[in-house]
């Protein structure tokens, strides 16, 4: 532990130099004002900014990476809260208390219990960086393909049931989300599937699009002939950011619990920020004595996502930076430009690099404070894009969903996944179906039929596999205990009803 905090000193000197805090000032604030624009997440920014790296030392480069991401992270809950847009996919499930908390004249306080959850799971996630990353690293190691598939299916099942009205109803939507996550190209075989002769399908479905269309279009069509949807009676000052003790008391502990999911999951690689959202609502919604009350504007709602995100994104660059695993396409970005630069990530940086590790550790916190310094001034800004009146504001973020997700891949054809998804969840919503599972399914899908696969293939088909390595076995019980509790629950609601029903003689 001395150890460590001598290292951390000499980050914090590094981080400090001007020219470095120039540039992850830079990176905090580009990411932040993209993110708010929806589509333009972390990805858009990073992939625009990385040929500026090819001439930029390495420490710099890579804290100005670093602080795009995270800044985007904000930026994107900012969109979801006040617009129902979710710029970045992990704030897909932002949008479900966070955006009524907006229309309930509580925008200011979603936004500040967010600013609040993210500067605390950050902390917590840079803490166990400095800390734990040797332990983290070999746990990690510990999960090849059988348990990465058995904690992919307890998330899959804890997403299906996380939905408002009938488990049955989120069983369904998760089902036709795994149904879109297999289009494409087949990662064993190669066989394109489920393309109905559009090449453009042979690389499957984009996760931007359909987020885009499934929350921000749907939204729109939805509530296309309401001349207001947001609440603008209400003037949000300053001070309603700042939220009440009991606001604080309430969201305290999702916030820890998001907090340590996001922490978990950050030490696998191979999952990103999107899946540790959903288990954190799922698991706020398991504990919560008012689950019903979940997507009508719950501060947990917002806290425990936040955190997990947060936490998820510090802790993410363990994997990447010590193993050379990405988390996800943003760290893979980043990893691209340390190999840019020359330098192999693995158990070997800290040791030959120790400016760069222990630098960007030392910005994390240096751009998070940042991030509030930004933001404080900068909400009164967000909080007056409520006042500009529907028929202009929403017309106008539907152009920004198709200018960013246009550039993702520079294709017409994502812009008519947006219409296609859009006109699907507004059916969906109309029918009393909650879309958030969909994104789930589309997401964990791919992963765990990949890991399923790749088990069978070590254990040359034993299906036993799951259940005789450990780690695997506690997950899968997990799962079975969890359908049990459902069925339960399930039975023991349809006997209280019954038993209210009037006698006949």
């Amino acid at each position: 532990m001395h150890q460590a905090l001598i290292d951390l000193w000499y980050g914090f000197g590094v981080a400090f130099e001007p020219h470095n805090l120039m540039w992850s000032f830079f990176g905090v604030l580009v990411g932040n004002l993209i993110g708010v624009l929806p589509g333009m997440g972390a990805l858009s920014a990073i992939s625009i900014l990385l040929p500026l790296t090819y001439v930029m030392h390495p420490v710099p480069a890579i804290l100005m990476l670093a602080g795009i991401f995270y800044g985007s992270q904000y930026g994107g809950a900012i969109g979801a809260i006040l617009l129902n847009l979710p710029s970045h996919p992990p704030h897909a499930v932002t949008c479900l208390d966070g955006y009524p908390m907006t229309k309930a004249g509580k925008g200011g306080t979603a936004l500040g219990i967010t600013m609040i959850s993210s500067f605390f799971a950050a902390s917590v996630g840079i803490i166990v960086m400095i800390f734990c990353s040797p332990l983290l690293v070999e746990v990690a190691f510990k999960f090849g393909p059988t348990e990465i598939f058995s904690i992919m299916l307890l998330g899959l099942l804890a997403g299906a049931t996380m939905s408002r009205g009938s488990p049955l109803k989120g069983v369904a939507m998760t089902l036709f989300g795994l149904l879109c996550g297999v289009v494409g190209t087949d990662v064993n075989t190669g066989t394109i599937r489920f393309s109905f002769g559009l090449l453009d399908l042979s690389d499957g479905l984009e996760l931007v699009a359909i987020s885009m269309g499934l929350f921000g279009a749907a939204d729109f069509l939805v509530s296309v002939n309401k001349m207001s949807i947001i609440s603008t009676s209400t003037k949000l000052k300053l001070r309603d950011m700042r939220p009440s003790m009991a606001e604080m008391k309430q969201a305290f502990m999702p916030m820890v619990r998001g907090t340590l999911v996001g922490t978990l999951f950050g030490a696998m690689p191979g999952t990103g920020p999107t899946i540790t959202t959903f288990i954190a609502y799922a698991l706020e919604r398991k504990v919560s004595k008012t689950p019903e009350r979940f997507g009508t504007g719950m501060l947990a709602g917002v806290a425990a996502p936040e955190a997990s995100s947060h936490s998820k994104t510090q802790v993410d660059f363990i994997p990447t930076m010590s193993l050379g695993i990405p988390g996800d396409a943003v760290m893979a970005l980043i990893l691209g430009a340390l190999l840019i630069q020359g330098i192999q990530p693995g158990p070997q940086l800290i040791t030959e690099h120790p400016d760069i590790f222990w630098g960007l550790i030392a910005s994390f916190w240096v751009g998070n404070l940042l991030l509030i310094v930004l933001n404080v001034p900068l909400i009164g800004v967000w909080v007056k894009l409520l006042k500009v009146p529907y028929k202009y504001l929403f017309p106008s973020a539907l152009f920004f969903i198709a200018v960013g997700v246009f550039s993702t891949q520079n294709s017409l054809f994502q812009i008519w996944e947006v219409l296609a998804f859009g006109v699907i969840g507004a059916l969906l919503m109309a029918l009393d179906f909650s879309v958030a599972p969909i994104l789930l399914g589309f997401v964990l899908g791919p992963m765990v039929e990949e890991n399923f696969r790749r088990a069978l293939l070590l254990s040359r088909g034993d299906m036993m596999i799951f259940v005789e390595r450990p780690i695997s076995a506690w997950f899968i019980a997990a799962s079975a205990l969890l359908i049990i509790v459902q069925v339960w629950a399930r039975l023991r609601k349809g006997k209280g009803k019954k038993d209210m029903l009037p006698k006949t003689a």
